[in-house]
């Protein structure tokens, strides 16, 4: 019989654990590149000695794992550093300077998160060839084995915090306290597991290589940082408690045992904001509170409704549950309020604006959060008029216990939704993001009869704040001089559109010229460069560009 009401709750969290997948999306970045000096995808005249990056946050970073790659492929990056939320990287001047460099990094974002990228910017030219970015993304093994491990570690929070409450405060003398004292160790070691497994994790996240790459330094890094130490914390406090609960699930603890546990509780709890989006946010003493109420009132109730299901509504004398019942429901319906007050307050904050709540990605996760966990707050709602029946009659109790295992299964759900939640940028850092600066702008190599031109536009976007260089070469690849630059655009597939020529201002060296393009609407122009070598020899090349509508 504990067997199969052990399999009940292994059931319950596997069911929940499929919730993890079903969004099907891996985390997203948390710190924007918003700005970088040289600027993405422009064109300079001389090698730089410093290139520095700005983010939308603090960031950390991951050694060996920044670095600067000139144009032919070498690298001349020095140690970088950070100054709050900029990187600078010391690089030294290249064999052969002209062409595409190449800026690739990852680093910690100041919620913990890795994130990753790649900058490209180019003296004198644009490489026909330039060098290329090592992954900077995020491997499918370390995407989907987070979540997970958030997952199992509320799940350990929700079977070690109920269960024990209940053991201390509420069991019933006639029921034996040993699959329920089983279930608060698992609970306990379902934490620990999932610490461990977070603590593993964020090596091949900080590197970017599959969940199985990890090497003894990397792990000693993870160590090292402000999360490694936060995780580290939780399993020192983890070790007191499995030392300490055996009186506690016995129910003869004494009140300064009581008292220091809870305190240990506590201690335990924060360790869970500390190490995500509450202590980046604004207000962020107030939303890591708000978290650690949020997850206490969770572990509460929905440990609670676990240990009705699987170990006292079935089985116990009328009159016991007539008792031990109107008291949790009391303890539950005061988790609720605070469940709520904790997600209000995280969610006014994570959200932002009222329309972020449907137009981004965290907005819908946290929407079917609030619908299903209103569903389930309709069913509690009338388990509690039940409870409020005299004695709970054996016709209520068949109900009752189909209440509280439906509870139990639909706020499973709502954890594993949690645990995607917390992997997604908050909705409040949409607009960070959308003004975060991408690696815009078109380079190519177009060739012609007299000439090959190198070109770049950059940033392609809707206006007129499109600068254009050029560079002009024999076939041979020796700078050619040239007297006359004109480009020329056109949008396609508009013919009542008449195409628009502007002269281009020639630059020292003479095989350089510089101009501005506009892209009045968006769609696919075709541009050609038209240039003049000599007083008798001019030839066109042509090409297209697609101009996004935002």
């Amino acid at each position: 019989m504990k067997k199969r009401q052990e399999g009940r709750v292994l059931l319950l969290l596997l069911i929940a654990l499929g919730a993890l997948f079903a969004p099907a999306s891996p985390a997203s970045a948390h710190a924007a590149l918003i700005g970088s000096n040289p600027a993405p995808g422009s064109t300079i005249g001389d090698s730089p000695t410093e290139i520095t990056i700005t983010f939308s946050e603090h960031v950390s970073v991951v050694e060996g794992k920044v670095i600067v790659l000139a144009p032919d492929g070498k690298k001349i990056s020095g140690p970088p550093s950070v100054t709050g939320d900029v990187l600078h990287i010391p690089v030294r001047k290249a064999a052969k300077p002209l062409g595409t460099y190449l800026v690739s990094y990852r680093v910690i974002s100041a919620d913990t998160h890795p994130v990753g990228g790649a900058v490209t910017f180019s003296v004198g030219a644009p490489s026909a060839t330039p060098p290329q970015a090592s992954d900077t993304t995020t491997h499918r093994s370390v995407a989907l084995a987070t979540p997970v491990w958030h997952f199992l570690g509320y799940a350990g929070l929700v079977l070690s915090v109920g269960p024990a409450l209940f053991l201390a405060l509420l069991w019933p003398r006639t029921r034996s306290r040993r699959g329920a004292v089983r279930l608060v160790r698992g609970g306990l070691g379902l934490i620990a597991v999932a610490t461990l497994g977070a603590f593993w994790t964020q090596a091949p996240a900080s590197s970017g290589a599959a969940l199985w790459d990890v090497s003894p330094v990397e792990l000693g890094q993870v160590a090292a940082s402000s999360f490694g130490a936060t995780l580290i914390a939780r399993l020192a406090v983890l070790g007191l408690i499995a030392a300490l609960i055996t009186p506690v699930l016995r129910g003869t603890a004494p009140r300064g045992l009581k008292v220091a546990m809870l305190m240990l509780a506590a201690g335990g709890l924060v360790t869970w904001p500390l190490t995500g989006h509450p202590s980046v946010a604004p207000l962020a003493p107030a939303i890591v509170a708000s978290d650690m109420v949020h997850l206490a009132a969770m572990s509460i109730w929905l440990g609670g409704l676990a240990t009705l299901s699987v170990f006292l509504l079935r089985g116990t004398h009328p009159r016991v549950l007539g008792v031990i019942l109107p008291a949790w429901s009391r303890w539950a319906a005061l988790s609720v309020v605070w469940l709520i007050a904790g997600g209000t307050v995280q969610a006014v904050v994570q959200i932002g604006r009222l329309d972020l709540l449907w137009s981004t990605s965290y907005g819908k996760l946290l929407l079917a959060k609030i619908i299903i966990l209103g569903g389930t707050l309709l069913v509690a709602s009338y388990a509690r008029r039940l409870v409020r029946r005299a004695q709970v009659p054996s016709a209520s109790a068949g109900r009752l216990r189909w209440t509280v295992g439906a509870e139990v299964l639909a706020t499973a759900v709502v954890i594993g939704l949690s645990a995607v939640l917390v992997q997604v940028n908050p909705a409040r850092t949409t607009p960070v993001d959308q003004g975060a600066v991408r690696n815009q702008g078109v380079s190519g190599t177009l060739a012609g009869k007299l000439y090959t031109l190198q070109f770049n536009i950059f940033p392609v976007e809707l206006g007129d704040d499109n600068t254009v260089h050029a560079f002009l070469y024999t076939a041979a690849g020796a700078p050619l001089p040239a007297e006359q630059w004109t480009i020329t655009s056109r949008l396609l597939g508009h013919d009542d559109l008449q195409p628009v020529s502007q002269p281009m201002l020639g630059l020292r060296p003479k095989n350089h010229a510089a101009g501005a393009i506009t892209f009045p609407f968006p769609g696919t122009y075709q541009v050609k460069f038209t240039i003049r070598t000599t007083e008798l020899d001019e030839d066109t090349v042509t090409t297209t560009i697609k101009v996004p509508a935002t």
